[in-house]
């Protein structure tokens, strides 16, 4: 790992946000003509700072009723964001005014370290907000990831909580609200067309199953006693558990009952039979092209989307090389590990083993994925006991996981997480998707809890929104580079705390690091080799262990997400190389809890901020 880790150290250093974070100086004339800057200098413009950006947050917050529900804030309560491109016009235009404000009117050199940081952070979120904006339109408005055609459903199920009858007449006003805002993106994806920029051919059915799920079931047919639809079910479900708990009355159930139904029939049903209609019709447009070199002015798209998900400047062919070096040393460790276990045959003929055998599986059954979801559990509760190990900085949110529910589990992603509501209402989620248990193999299933759940996901991510002290876009923003680099990180330093003991968990665990090592060749590939959506899942099913039905969704999701594959191999190995480097410059002094702390206690940031972050803390811990 040394050698590849020295590599991408080198890359990193030259290339890392060279552009996008610079620290900006003061004045050369405040230089020549202040006084010497005083404590209560800093203190004042360290405070005037802070409340600027608190309250550049909450303006943005204020717009977006959607962000307030995920928020935990109740204003706005009844109503959906603004999807038209005059307000993310008119959003970016205020995103400039504070930039402009910021850099005109603080001065950088009376603020301390952490309000330097979150004014370089501010600066940092605005340019790369400048470099995204003129391709807006760029992104799939529908695919199987990312679309609100299933978007609307779990927003509503997973974020708006009923505690109170007008939490439930919120609920029916959004759904009321759903032929406007579904229809504002129908709209959107029109406009995004006629520049040619639509999904490949392959999407159109994931979006139409999608939705069809959505109005499938009760009210949307005339037989009362059948199987209630998603929404109906949520809503059902939640104003009962408000019944049983005496807060509304029974004719008052029975009203909002009948309000909710007559909004999914007169609201939800006409807006999702349009969305199927509009996509229904544009497929015969579509092609089999899957990369966004097919897009308009695709090469500066792409840079942006690199540069985006990793913090760096890193180019495409540079992710490529880096990502064959990878796959050929954890091909390596693996045949060490068909060495212990007594397999004879070719690393590929293992692979056919590990992805066909009946033992590495849970039977494709409710129980069987009800075990799932309870060992998953086990493996996270074992893991917190052995954090004080680890960490000097826990989370209070608690933690939980879920399987991926039943409307979306078909196009949704394997595994991913939810942040807890800051206010602790809910919790941080794991969810696991058991559509087919044949795509969730046992030997990866440690890897995949330390990665989404603790110390993974849920550490990172619930401990920045816990901090104290600093403005809450740093609390609640993030870098993919970092907070995947972080999870990817999570899988691998257990094995140094004696986790992993059965050799198939570790093959597991170098599976889903091969699997990331994989995406820096086949997004690249994809994206700008010009590889097919075939050519792309054969690499995976030739080079992983994983099963083919894994494969396929992986690329069919890297197709539509350009880029975020790349950033979680690229974050993990320089969230290691800095480790390393900070072990060898502190020997005995080296504590990795305290380089945990290092890592995680500013909230995320991007790779070239962190590398100083621990450069400082090194220094610091010399001098002490």
């Amino acid at each position: 790992m040394t050698r590849t880790l020295t590599a991408l150290t080198t890359i990193l250093t030259l290339t890392a946000c060279a552009t996008e974070t610079p620290t900006p100086p003061a004045p050369a004339e405040t230089q020549m003509t202040s006084p010497a800057i005083t404590a209560e200098d800093i203190a004042a413009e360290t405070a005037r700072l802070n409340a600027f950006l608190e309250e550049q947050f909450n303006l943005e917050v204020s717009r977006s009723p959607m962000t307030q529900t995920f928020l935990g804030i109740k204003t706005d309560y009844d109503q959906w964001d603004d999807a038209s491109d005059a307000r993310a016009v008119e959003d970016f235009e205020l995103l400039k005014a504070a930039y402009d404000t910021m850099t005109s009117e603080f001065d950088f050199e009376k603020l301390d370290d952490s309000a330097k940081l979150s004014y370089r952070l501010f600066e940092y979120e605005f340019k790369r907000a400048e470099r995204a904006f003129p391709f807006r339109d760029h992104g799939y408005i529908f695919d199987q990831m990312n679309g609100e055609q299933s978007g609307i459903p779990a927003f509503l199920i997973n974020q708006h909580q009923i505690t109170s009858k007008s939490d439930a007449e919120a609920y029916i006003a959004r759904l009321n609200g759903v032929n406007e805002y579904l229809g504002r993106h129908i709209e959107n994806a029109r406009n995004a067309a006629e520049k040619g920029i639509r999904p490949p051919a392959f999407v159109y059915d994931y979006v139409i199953s999608d939705a069809l799920n959505v109005i499938t079931g009760y009210p949307f047919n005339e037989n009362e006693g059948m199987t209630d639809s998603p929404l109906m079910d949520d809503f059902r479900k939640k104003i009962d558990a408000l019944h049983e708990a005496g807060d509304i009355s029974d004719d008052e159930h029975e009203a909002l009952l009948d309000l909710a139904i007559e909004a999914l029939v007169i609201s939800v049903e006409p807006a999702y039979q349009d969305l199927v209609s509009y996509i229904d019709t544009d497929r015969m447009n579509a092609t089999t092209e899957d990369g966004v070199w097919k897009l308009p002015n695709a090469d500066a798209y792409y840079a942006m989307r690199l540069n985006l998900m990793t913090t760096t400047d890193l180019s495409a062919s540079e992710i490529h090389d880096l990502g064959l070096a990878e796959m050929d040393r954890i091909h390596g460790e693996m045949r060490e590990i068909m060495t212990k276990v007594g397999f004879e045959g070719t690393l590929q003929d293992f692979f056919e083993y590990t992805r066909t055998d009946d033992r590495f599986f849970k039977p494709n059954t409710e129980a069987g994925k009800a075990e799932y979801l309870a060992e998953a559990t086990a493996m996270i509760d074992a893991m917190r006991e052995e954090l004080p190990d680890m960490f000097n900085t826990f989370p209070q949110a608690e933690m939980v996981v879920k399987a991926v529910e039943p409307f979306r589990e078909k196009s949704a992603g394997k595994a991913f997480y939810q942040r807890p509501a800051p206010d602790g209402s809910r919790p941080g989620t794991y969810y696991a998707n058991l559509y087919n248990t044949k795509d969730m193999p046992l030997y990866q299933m440690e890897a995949l809890a330390y990665h989404e759940g603790i110390p993974g996901h849920h550490m990172q991510i619930a401990i920045a929104q816990e901090l104290e002290g600093i403005p809450k876009f740093r609390k609640y923003g993030g870098y993919t580079a970092y907070t995947e680099g972080w999870g990817l990180y999570s899988e691998y330093f257990p094995k140094e705390f004696g986790f992993y003991e059965d050799p198939y968990s570790d093959f597991g665990r170098l599976a889903m690091e091969l699997w990331r090592a994989a995406r820096l060749v086949v997004d690249t590939g994809i994206h700008d080799k010009k590889w097919t959506r075939e050519q792309a899942i054969d690499y995976l099913i030739t080079n992983t262990p994983n099963p083919e039905g894994d494969c396929r969704k992986a690329i069919e999701r890297y197709i539509v997400m350009p880029g975020q594959a790349t950033a979680y191999k690229i974050g993990m190995m320089k969230i290691i190389e800095l480790r390393e480097w900070a072990r060898g410059e502190l020997g005995d002094a080296f504590d990795i809890r305290d380089y945990h702390d290092v890592v995680l206690k500013d909230g995320s940031v991007p790779l070239a901020m962190l590398e100083e972050l621990v450069e400082e803390w090194v220094t610091e811990t010399k001098d002490a």
